[in-house]
């Protein structure tokens, strides 16, 4: 078996880095770069072994996926009850056939209009030189759209009533104490998350007096993801399940994309007017190839998703490492994206290195995950990423405040304490 004990020094080295980084990233890191490709977090009542590189990203996501589960005892279980994200086998499969036609590829153009309407419905609030938060901003956009386009729910005037409720939601499901000690007392989620739940079921129970009502009449229906989980014929509590999924793992996961993609332009401000320039001689917002290659570097730097978090069915080997049964395994998405093995100057942002739809082989970036169950609106996302970005620079000038970021482990990887940018809307000859 190979060596992988962290020795007094490691664990030294492991505690400065969280210190100064404010974040268990900074000691992955010091792990990954001691240990190699898989360690074992050594803390007291919580010992997941973790896992990164193309070779193990293929163990589990492709070639011995039946030998972890997704369903955990994590809190993520206890809000997301049966959605499509975590359960497995059949369920899954079920439920992700029934979603996959309102996220195919074929219906994206359709979206394009609301992403933009949306984008503008926020963005037309901004005063000239005001200071804005990037964070809070598109994470405003993601959650409108997201509503729009999947449940024709326009959430505008609704904003106030949900925004606290979204973001506990997100705070339950984001690493705490609860690693620790599962059992631990957690106050102030109840009232919040029963405010989403209602919404969410109300939601329902119009669409189907809806669809009830234009069985004889003329009534118009949307085909959108709830018109399909209500033709399926599920329960009111399973399409709750799937449309939390969604309205969470959806609209949190751009959030952090534009918020960190508007970053990176902000410390970066030659690629930043590069990427304006580029902007300005085309009017189709979907096809921006310089945009297309910082999106993708920031997904590499600093991806939404940056861990996947598994339970083991069946003992499994990682060159003569052994994970048994029960076990909680976690891939790192962010170690992947960072391995000087794979990635020159890994630390960097360097969007070239995605030009000329260069990317590395096999499964070295996962932005998405991979294999059969590769994140169903990774499209989406990429698309909504593109048209949100390209309509923003196209009517705004951003700039930067230069103030201290560094990311934050909750549901996804955020930008903390947030992106304040002066805006100012730009004049069109």
């Amino acid at each position: 078996m190979a060596e992988n004990k962290v020795s007094p020094e490691i664990g030294r080295a492991a505690l400065l880095a969280f210190l100064k980084e404010k974040s268990p990233l900074g000691p992955l890191k010091i792990l990954a770069n001691h240990l190699g490709y898989f360690f074992q977090i050594p803390l007291p009542m919580f010992k997941p072994y973790v896992v990164f590189g193309a070779q193990a990203n293929k163990k589990v996501l492709v070639t011995e996926r039946d030998k972890v589960l997704w369903r955990n005892t994590d809190p993520v279980t206890d809000l997301l009850g049966q959605g499509v994200l975590i359960v497995d086998g059949d369920e899954h499969d079920h439920y992700r056939k029934l979603m996959e036609p309102a996220l195919h590829t074929s219906r994206l153009p359709e979206y394009t209009a609301s992403m933009i309407s949306q984008t503008d419905r926020v963005s037309s609030q901004w005063r000239d030189g005001e200071v804005v938060d990037m964070l809070v901003e598109s994470r405003k956009i993601a959650l409108l759209i997201i509503m729009q386009t999947l449940f024709s729910k326009d959430v505008w005037d609704d904003l106030e009533k949900i925004w606290k409720p979204v973001l506990k939601s997100i705070e339950y499901i984001s690493p705490g104490a609860w690693i620790l000690w599962r059992k631990i007392p957690r106050f102030g989620f109840r009232k919040p998350l029963k405010v989403l739940d209602d919404y969410l079921f109300q939601i329902i129970t119009d669409r189907r007096r809806q669809t009830e009502d234009g069985l004889s009449s003329t009534v118009h229906r949307p085909n959108d993801l709830l018109q399909h989980l209500i033709g399926a014929g599920l329960s009111d509590k399973i399409i709750r399940d799937q449309m939390l999924t969604m309205l969470i793992a959806g609209h949190d996961t751009s959030t952090a994309l534009l918020a960190w993609t508007f970053a990176l332009l902000g410390q970066h401000p030659e690629i930043h007017q590069q990427v304006v320039n580029e902007i300005d001689k085309t009017n189709d917002l979907e096809r921006v190839p310089l945009l297309d290659n910082v999106i993708k570097e920031s997904l590499r730097l600093y991806p939404p998703i940056h861990i996947g978090n598994r339970r083991i069915a069946q003992e499994m080997d990682f060159d003569g490492n052994k994970i048994p049964k029960d076990e909680r395994l976690f891939y790192s998405i962010y170690l992947t994206h960072r391995d000087e093995n794979v990635w020159e100057n890994a630390e960097s942002f360097c969007p070239e290195r995605f030009s000329n739809g260069k990317k590395p082989a096999g499964l070295s970036y996962v932005p998405f995950g991979g294999g059969p169950r590769v994140c169903i609106g990774a499209t989406f996302g990429q698309v909504e990423a593109r048209v949100v970005l390209s309509y923003l620079l196209k009517n705004f000038t951003f700039k930067f405040t230069n103030h201290k970021i560094h990311p934050h482990m909750g549901a996804t990887l955020e930008p903390r304490p947030g992106v304040m940018m002066k805006v100012t809307r730009r004049s069109r000859l």
